[in-house]
């Protein structure tokens, strides 16, 4: 049956009616956005109401303006009902989120982790009834419950659970980030208009009735509230001049209601409209404090009588936000400042409200209040709420006594802005920190922070070798750790752009003269990015020496393994980058995560061993998107063309290089333009096109060409040579081999060498070839499969040319089981053909697991094959158990299989059948 309130909102009741309709078969996430009064709050309601009456658990938050600072104060009301399950959840998660709601005062290592266990405690919750969260005012949720229920509303789908929020246009909310199906509330049609007031004001006068009309213009609220003054419109001029806009107009109503009660409820109200609570019990002590004598909960009924707020429960609560916000503009500023005192005064059990509503009620500087602030900052940060830390401390510097601990926390709060991808508030923090006197170091903290974003890519004011200046002045004041983050910085710039010869050498100057250590992981990850060739041999080195010592900081693995790829040493980065993915999960640090992952992919496609490289690229872009790196995810994109390229699926592969590109070249983002090179590169010769191929991996060793990469051009070598020799253009890469040459003169790099030693083997003349492919597969080639297979193609195809096709067969035939097995299938055809060139008949190569499945199946069914639990299988991938099982359910008959025993054998290749 419609309510007054619902008129003309049928297409969205139906809507709201499918979502819950369907959550059985697949959850789902919606968000309402709208104008304030727009009938938000009403259809959020009447949705609560729908899921209710259909068995769901309804699960409720209401943000307020007043708790954005308060971390997870959103979570806390949606949890509190269900907060028995929190003991249920495996130890990490049950820390993670106990820290978070500060029941405990463990140390938040990473959001996302309190948003599987969240995750994971509505799925549990949902496996009894279907769960509906409803989150009205979401736009003024604290930041990190904001976080949480967008990592919980991107992984709803297999899930039995609806996520329904509500936000107001015209201010930001994370939510709006997270992908959410959109319902646009508009304003009602003049016939439904018409009926609602009619229905809430019956009996008006036409002349007020047409004017309410006409100032309402479709708004719910105003055609609900306005009515009230009705009776001062009956003999107003219907031609009145140029009005305020609806939203002040209502606010404006609100105030005239509030003016008319007692002094001393005007008073209560007022600090219940300050309070970042709904506490009666504190607003009535509050109250008291401010007015000077005893209340009781009857201070507040005029308020009630005149439909400002609501009691019942212990809870006062305004029945619009506009009339929350609409109170304070009838005070003065002492009165607010005097109720914020008395609410300080109050909740002196509670210190980081007590430190907000101190701050609120200070006339001016003060340094205890700040202190209490930075104090705050402090929890904040351990509970995992960076974005409250960042206010809390922008907030202390404002009450700061002094332009040099004002400084020092707008320059705390920045480094922290930067934390959480902020460029917006780091930059209104910088701006303000200019105004100041800085120390030097200080200085160099704001040219740091400055040109954190993108590693410079956006925004050269601030290059590689400036910052290395930079760290040579700080170094002269032994800070050694702001010496070695600014360090990082460059070498991260000498990755994604090219600062020239004189900037690198500058980094390593600098950083080599540091009193530390020649196997610090930092100073190891600084020289392979600045100097991955002139420090190559060093790096491959102390690598070596740490192999099979595992380190226990997953940040420290992760740190080595892209020094490894750097220096071409993919088999040693692999293994580095799948050491740090497992402490990394389990610290739930996504965005470091998705680097880590991302570097294991890029390696583990450069050893086409595509068993880790497809999960480890489906991942690690999933988690890039979701953590906002883009060009992390562009390499991604590109890792993952090159995949393609290697199985051939060659249209896939172009999608994904040209989404890469698009992405990374207004930016020049080379190791990224690097990658999709190679990737166009190895579909064009897999394709035949070797023309194309040529064209394509030549670019990269082009100084002025975006996709000159001082690295990675090394590590594409083989593919160079043979595009080269394919299309005829043996002669046209002369210099390029010359210069590779005298870049492993100074290098050890195990890619750089395998990829010559194949060049040469290939370019050579026939008196001099064999001497030179038997060279080639001589090296130790352990964990280099694919270029011993590429060899071995090779040389089977140049014998076979000699009219020594007997000899021939050995090398294609390894070669074809090699790629078989590896899932290379462009050059499992190649061998295939060359062994029926040389009188052998070939099997078929029998689709496996990389045929059948999606990368992200085939991550989960190599999981559940290791013997982990569905449980375990969510907890890596940060999905729910649930959704692990349903993935589980959609993969067997994929496989063929029936049951998680099974599934060992069939993601193991079986033997090729032979040909007819």
């Amino acid at each position: 049956m419609r309510t007054v309130s619902m008129f003309g909102r049928e297409r969205e009741a139906k809507r709201l009616a499918e979502l819950i309709d369907g959550v059985d078969d697949q959850g789902g996430a919606l968000l309402v956005r709208g104008e304030a009064g727009i009938g938000k709050t009403t259809l959020l309601a009447h949705g609560a109401a729908l899921a209710g009456a259909a068995g769901m658990r309804v699960l409720t938050a209401v943000g307020a303006e007043s708790e954005v600072h308060l971390p997870y104060a959103g979570l806390h009301q949606i949890l509190h009902p269900i907060r028995t399950g929190i003991d249920l959840l495996p130890a990490p998660q049950r820390d993670a989120v106990q820290a978070a709601l500060g029941i405990t005062d463990r140390v938040v290592p990473d959001a996302y982790l309190v948003g599987l266990a969240v995750l994971n405690l509505l799925a549990d919750v949902a496996a009894h009834a279907p769960v509906m969260v409803v989150v009205e005012d979401a736009h003024w949720l604290d930041r990190s419950s904001a976080d949480v229920l967008g990592f919980v509303a991107r992984r709803v789908q297999s899930e039995p659970m609806a996520l329904l929020a509500a936000v107001r246009d015209g201010v930001a909310s994370p939510l709006q980030e997270a992908g959410l199906a959109l319902l646009s509330l508009e304003r009602l049609s003049e016939d439904a208009a018409a009926s609602l007031l009619d229905a809430v004001a019956p009996g008006l006068a036409p002349a007020v009735r047409g004017r309410l009309l006409d100032e309402a213009a479709g708004n719910p609220l105003a055609l609900t509230e306005l009515p009230g003054a009705a009776q001062a419109l009956e003999g107003a001029d219907a031609r009145a001049p140029a009005r305020l806009p609806l939203t002040a107009r209502l606010e404006r109503a609100f105030t005239a209601r509030v003016s008319e009660l007692p002094a001393a409820t005007r008073t209560v109200l007022l600090v219940a409209a300050l309070n970042d609570s709904t506490s009666v019990a504190e607003a009535l002590e509050a109250g008291a404090l401010a007015v000077g004598a005893k209340v009781d909960a009857t201070v507040l009924a005029p308020a009630v009588q005149a439909r400002l707020v609501d009691l019942g429960s212990g809870v006062v609560s305004f029945r619009h936000p506009l009339m929350r916000s609409a109170i304070p503009q009838t005070a003065s500023l002492a009165e607010r400042q005097a109720a914020h005192a008395a609410l300080a005064e109050a909740l002196r059990g509670q210190a980081d409200r007590r430190a907000w509503h101190r701050a609120a009620a200070a006339a001016g500087p003060d340094e205890s209040v700040a202190a209490e602030l930075e104090s705050t900052a402090d929890r904040a940060q351990r509970r995992g709420g960076v974005g409250a830390a960042v206010a809390a401390l922008e907030r202390a510097a404002r009450l700061s006594d002094g332009p040099a601990r004002r400084a020092e926390r707008l320059l705390r709060a920045a480094d922290l802005a930067v934390e959480s991808g902020r460029q917006d508030v780091v930059v209104r923090l910088l701006d303000q920190v200019s105004l100041l006197e800085l120390s030097a170091q200080q200085r160099a903290r704001v040219v740091w922070i400055r040109g954190s974003f993108d590693d410079g890519m956006r925004d050269d004011s601030v290059g590689a070798f400036e910052l290395a200046r930079l760290a040579e002045q700080v170094a002269a004041d032994g800070d050694v750790d702001l010496v070695m983050r600014i360090l990082w910085s460059a070498a991260l710039r000498c990755f994604w752009a090219e600062p020239g010869a004189a900037a690198r050498q500058h980094i390593v100057a600098v950083a080599e003269a540091l009193p530390i250590g020649e196997r610090d992981p930092r100073l190891m990850a600084i020289l392979a990015y600045a100097a991955p060739i002139e420090r190559g041999t060093a790096v491959i080195h102390r690598l070596a020496g740490l192999a099979g010592q595992p380190s226990g900081d997953p940040q420290v693995e992760r740190l080595l393994g892209t020094a490894a790829l750097l220096v071409g040493a993919f088999d040693l980065a692999v293994r580095l980058s799948a050491a740090s993915v497992s402490g990394l999960r389990t610290q739930g640090r996504l965005g470091l995560l998705a680097r880590a992952l991302g570097a294991q992919a890029w390696s583990a496609g450069r050893l086409a061993d595509l068993s880790v490289a497809i999960p480890a690229s489906e991942e690690a872009s999933r988690l890039a998107r979701e953590t906002t790196q883009p060009f992390l995810h562009a390499m991604v994109l590109a890792s993952e063309a090159e995949i393609a390229a290697l199985r051939g699926d060659y249209d896939r592969a172009d999608v994904l290089a040209s989404q890469a590109e698009q992405v990374s070249l207004p930016a020049g983002a080379r190791p990224v333009l690097a990658t999709v090179q190679v990737a166009r590169g190895l579909a064009a010769l897999g394709d035949g096109r070797y023309g194309d191929a040529y064209a394509h991996l030549r670019r990269m060793h082009d100084p002025a060409d975006p996709a000159y990469q001082v690295a990675l051009r090394c590590y594409a070598v083989a593919e160079l040579a043979e595009a080269a020799v394919r299309s005829g253009r043996t002669e046209a890469i002369w210099d390029v081999m010359e210069g590779l040459e005298a870049v492993a003169a100074t290098t050890k790099s195990p890619a750089l060498h395998a990829g010559l030693r194949y060049a040469r083997a290939v370019l050579a003349d026939d008196d001099k070839a064999e001497e030179l492919f038997e060279v080639a597969l001589s090296a130790d080639l352990t964990g280099w499969s694919f270029v011993r297979a590429r060899t071995q193609l090779a040389f089977g195809e140049w014998l076979r040319r000699q009219r020594r096709a007997v000899q021939s067969r050995g090398h294609l035939r390894a070669a074809r089981e090699t790629f078989d097995a590896l899932g290379a299938i462009p050059w499992s055809d190649r061998a295939r053909q060359e062994l029926r060139a040389a009188g052998e008949v070939s099997p078929h190569r029998s689709p496996d697991a990389r045929d059948q499945l999606t990368a992200h199946e085939l991550h989960i069914a190599q999981l559940a094959a290791e013997g982990l639990t569905n449980r375990q299988i969510g907890q890596r991938l940060y999905l729910s158990h649930r959704t692990v099982s349903t993935h589980l359910h959609r993969i067997f008959p994929k496989l063929g299989i029936t049951s998680r025993s099974a599934l060992g054998a069939a993601l193991t290749r079986p033997d090729p059948v032979t040909a007819p």
